[in-house]
């Protein structure tokens, strides 16, 4: 974000706010626009419209516990290049925690664990992949409680808190506002509930396959969406003009009242298993699925989670993106990566999405660390293998070790590869694929003679 802080000159217009300094990403997120390149837009004057909502901010305005409206989504109008009057909604992204110390908090399992299983867990094969895709059989589950209420407010205090805003929050081609690379230093609860042994557990036994988190930075993701109580009001009328019209014609003109935009575009994640956790209150919100890509171009929906609800996927090998939630003021995602645990299964971890948005030095020294660390432990173990073969009096086995030997360099290679120079990155860049011509799965719109015919026939 350093060209917006640079442009909107935001420490300048902290220091005059009495305001947490999470409005400023409030309102960036609400007024940035995705043109049909995917290239972000912003208005010049929001500077003046986040201190102009300063003087409308009610310090006592809690998001935890509001209820927040439904809605289909409106477009955003074009942006003003005038003077702006002053915003009359209140920021909806507020915690008390931006203005005060953190209280220091231990994860206790007991206290903010609320575990309840999910009701199905697909496979690979249930959505068409062959079941050796990946490194496990399973595919993606359904909506699962995870953390607890206060579990949840704590997480939102440590991602939403002024240091971690300021120092960690980016944006991308692919999503206006995230938040990555703030725990343990900012965030230790963050840190601490992902590397519990007893959420691991939970997390592995859903995967199939031991897991742990593929490194600190990439603990806690955080994708932040805000609009104004007026969008989310003009996109709750949508919402009921379109199941209006929709049940008024029975279904029969197909009226497609479910959004199918994408908030975060088709994209495979370049760690090999992700746990997506709801940090919103999703009571009245409309949309927000996970949609699938299946091999054969088929799409297929995955519902969202709601507040402490989490979905685990396999998201390195599932083309997937995230549909538009509508009529809420707010979805704050978090989302962490996980790799298995074993150093002898697959790692096809890539940085492909995750280098625009990053601290490269810290980013490629977390990842070539845990990648060496996987080729010590392999090395070691062909090394026990090597000596006990010739201390049993047994031939050299050679075309196992030249197996071997060629895999490392692969998977050296590999490494290498993905650590592309500082140079060549693109800040911001989050490359997603195009599939031009593909809309998801709506109700077929039928001739006007076929919905006379059924009209006729309901008759």
């Amino acid at each position: 974000m350093n060209r917006y802080f640079e442009h909107l000159s935001f420490d300048s217009a902290f220091r005059q706010l009495t305001i947490c300094p999470v409005l400023a990403i409030s309102l960036f997120a609400s007024s940035i626009i995705l043109d049909s390149t995917c290239c972000l837009r912003t208005p010049s004057n929001i500077a003046n419209q986040i201190a102009a909502a300063a003087t409308n901010h009610s310090s006592d305005f809690n998001v935890h516990k509001q209820k927040m409206a439904t809605a289909a989504v409106a477009s955003q109008p074009p942006m003003p290049t005038g003077p702006v009057t002053a915003p009359t909604f209140k920021p909806i992204i507020n915690n008390a925690a931006t203005k005060r110390k953190l209280e220091k908090a231990e994860f206790d399992p007991k206290q903010h664990l609320a575990y309840k299983e999910p009701e199905s867990i697909l496979s690979m094969e249930n959505i068409g992949y062959s079941k050796d895709t990946g490194v496990s059989p399973m595919a993606v589950s359904q909506p699962f409680k995870l953390f607890s209420d206060e579990c949840i407010q704590k997480f939102r205090d440590e991602v939403l808190s002024e240091e971690t805003v300021k120092n960690c929050s980016r944006e991308s081609t692919l999503a206006a506002c995230q938040v990555r690379g703030y725990a343990p230093r900012y965030a230790p609860f963050i840190h601490d509930a992902w590397h519990s042994e007893e959420t691991l557990s939970i997390i592995s036994k859903i995967a199939g396959v031991d897991l742990i988190p593929c490194m600190d930075y990439e603990v806690g993701h955080v994708n932040i969406s805000v609009k104004s109580g007026q969008q989310a009001a003009d996109e709750r009328a949508a919402v009921e003009r379109e199941q209006k019209s929709y049940a008024e014609d029975e279904g029969i003109a197909g009226c497609p009242w479910e959004d199918d935009k994408p908030v975060v575009g088709w994209h495979n994640d370049s760690y090999p298993f992700v746990c997506v956790t709801m940090l919103s209150d999703c009571t009245d919100m409309v949309g927000g699925e996970t949609a699938l890509r299946k091999p054969n171009g088929e799409i297929m929906k995955v519902r969202g989670p709601q507040m402490g609800c989490a979905v685990v996927m396999q998201g390195r090998y599932i083309t997937h993106q995230a549909l538009r939630a509508l009529g809420a003021q707010e979805r704050i995602t978090m989302v962490t990566s996980f790799r298995p645990k074993s150093p002898f299964l697959a790692d096809d971890s890539v940085l492909t999405t995750v280098r625009g948005i990053s601290d490269l030095s810290e980013l490629y020294y977390e990842f070539g660390r845990y990648r060496l660390e996987i080729m010590e432990e392999r090395i070691r173990a062909q090394l026990k293998k090597l000596r006990d073969r010739h201390d049993a009096g047994k031939k050299t086995d050679t075309k196992a070790l030249k197996a071997f030997l060629e895999e490392s360099e692969r998977f050296i290679r590999h490494t290498n590869t993905e650590m592309v120079p500082e140079e060549d990155v693109v800040p911001g860049e989050q490359p997603e694929m195009d599939f031009p011509n593909e809309k998801l799965p709506t109700p077929q719109t039928e001739s006007e003679d076929e919905r006379e015919a059924k009209r006729a026939r309901t008759q």
